[in-house]
Formats: structure tokens, sequence, C-alpha cells
């Protein structure tokens, strides 16, 4: 006996018509009464009384009838049940990051711990287009980017806003001290990322310099992290950025990250998610992407990461 021999019996019994009955099956006439014959020779009983005019159930197929439906229920409990234990072991965001997190990514993480206990996440790093296409797919339930402020078919929720701060020599007379005005480094060649690889980063420090009434001295080439730190503290004076949260767990002896003076660069983020996500899903990552505005990285006035 096979489930769908049952499926096929309780549709004829309720329809009482074998056109009708494959109709809402959505499969052939034939195929419908062939597997009502296999069923009645298992069974060893007729379950329709057949003629041209009509279909009737006989008194066998009138007894075995409250039992195929109970089968049926069955089994949509059991695949209900099954369902819901997908859904359960599903409960890992997979969460699409940002390069440069540092701080606030321990911290997030560490919310939804404690806001949403039984909800795992899986970190996938990826470029920003990689990142909102997979999000855009499904393949990602969601994703950080910064200074996108257009998304097709996605929305963009604001998290969060990340402060800039400079890196210099520790030896240069400005990292004395506590903040640094934006016109006090005109003079210094600014090492930065080709426009190309960061567009948003690139103009928002350009523009913040034009504000500040002067046009960047574009030195050396950022490259990574260990190597431009390195650069700065031993080569002659330059500076760069690092958002705070990054510099946080940075370490370096020959340079020094000091914060701007007001008004201080600072980049938006934002979580990127489909419209149709899950609400209930995507609760718990939001508030704790909210809470971190509430208590946003800082560097100490002097401190020599």
């Amino acid at each position: 006996m096979e489930l769908r021999q049952i499926r096929y019996f309780v549709a004829v019994a309720e329809e009482l018509h074998f056109g009708r009955a494959a109709e809402r099956l959505h499969i052939v006439q034939p195929t419908v009464s062939q597997q009502i014959r296999r069923l009645e020779r298992e069974l060893a009983v007729t379950l329709f009384e057949r003629s041209t005019r009509s279909v009737t159930l006989t008194a066998a197929g009138d007894a075995f009838l409250p039992h195929a439906r109970a089968l049926l229920a069955a089994e949509r409990a059991g695949l209900a049940a099954m369902a819901a234990l997908r859904a359960e072991e599903a409960a890992v965001l997979r969460l699409g990051t940002n390069v440069g997190l540092g701080t606030r990514l321990d911290r997030l993480l560490a919310a939804l711990a404690e806001g949403a206990p039984q909800t795992g996440v899986e970190l996938v790093s990826l470029p920003p287009a990689d990142r909102l296409r997979q999000v855009r797919e499904g393949t990602l339930d969601a994703a950080l980017v910064r200074g996108v402020d257009r998304a097709p078919d996605l929305d963009l929720v604001p998290v969060w806003r990340d402060p800039l701060v400079v890196a210099l020599p520790a030896a240069h007379p400005l990292a004395d001290r506590a903040e640094i005005a934006l016109a006090d480094l005109a003079a210094l060649p600014l090492r930065i990322v080709p426009r190309e690889h960061n567009p948003h980063l690139v103009d928002l420090l350009v523009g913040a310099c034009r504000a500040a009434g002067f046009e960047p001295v574009v030195g050396r080439t950022f490259t990574t992290d260990q190597d431009t730190l390195a650069a700065i503290g031993a080569g002659p004076p330059t500076w760069t950025v690092f958002y705070a949260s990054k510099a946080a767990i940075l370490s370096t002896t020959r340079t020094v990250f000091r914060p701007f003076a007001a008004p201080v660069p600072t980049m938006q983020t934002y979580l990127a998610v489909r419209p149709d996500a899950p609400a209930r899903r995507l609760a718990a990552l939001l508030d704790a992407c909210r809470a971190q505005d509430d208590d946003p990285p800082t560097l100490g006035t002097h401190h020599d990461l």
C-alpha cells in the first residue's frame, strides 16, 4: 500500500468521479484507475461500484474511507513536524560582514547571544556587491554594508554610524594632542586606497577635507593595515584613517590613533535585508545592531595601540 494510492482513493471517494479526481490530483485518469485497482487487489476488496453513469463507494470502501483519511492526516502531521524541526535547525542566521567592524562585531554577537540565545550566527565575509547579491538571492539572511544608500530589491536599515580616527606617527607633534583637527593635517600626505576600491570612504574623507578648507595631498596607497601602519610609523610623516572600532583592536608601537575634533567624519552602516524577510527571524539581529549605537567605540585620550 502506498500513500499515493490512499490519496487517489480519497479523491475518488470525495468526488465520486474518476475524471474529476484526476483533475484535482493533476494527473491523468488512467493512472488513478490503475492505482485504485492495485489498491483493491492488495486489500482484496472492491472499493467502488463503477458504471458508465456513476461511481459509488461499496460497503468496504465506505468502511475504509475514515482510515484512509487518518493516514493522510498522519502524513500531514509528520511533514509538519519535520518542517518545524528543519526551521528550528535553521535558526542560524547567515550574516554578511563588513571589513573593519573590529570591536563592534564582538559586541554585536554578544548582544545577539543575550537577546536570542537559541539563534546561531554564521559570519560570511564577501565584497559588498557579492554580499548584497547573496542577500537578494536568499543565500544570506542579512548583510552589514557601509556607505551604500541604495540597493535594488533590498531594504537598507540604518543601524549605527562609524566614526573615523586618524593614524599618524607617534613621534609627530600632532600625536601629543587629544584630538586632531582635519585642517592640521593639510600639509601631510594621506595614505588612502584608490577610489575604485572604496568610493564611499574616499568620498567621505575627501569631502571632509574640502569642508575643512584644503585638498588632501595623496601619498602612497594604503595596502594592508599592518604594512600601512608600519610605514606611517617608520617613514616620512603621513596619515591615514581607520574606523574607531577597527583601531581599537589594532596593535602598533610607532603609530598612534587619535580622534578627530568636531565635526567628526562618520560613515553610516546599514543592515541589508530582503523586504519579504521574516520579521521575527531578524528582530533579534536588528535589536542587537541598534544597541551598538548606544555605546559607540571610542579611543582613550592618549591611547597608543
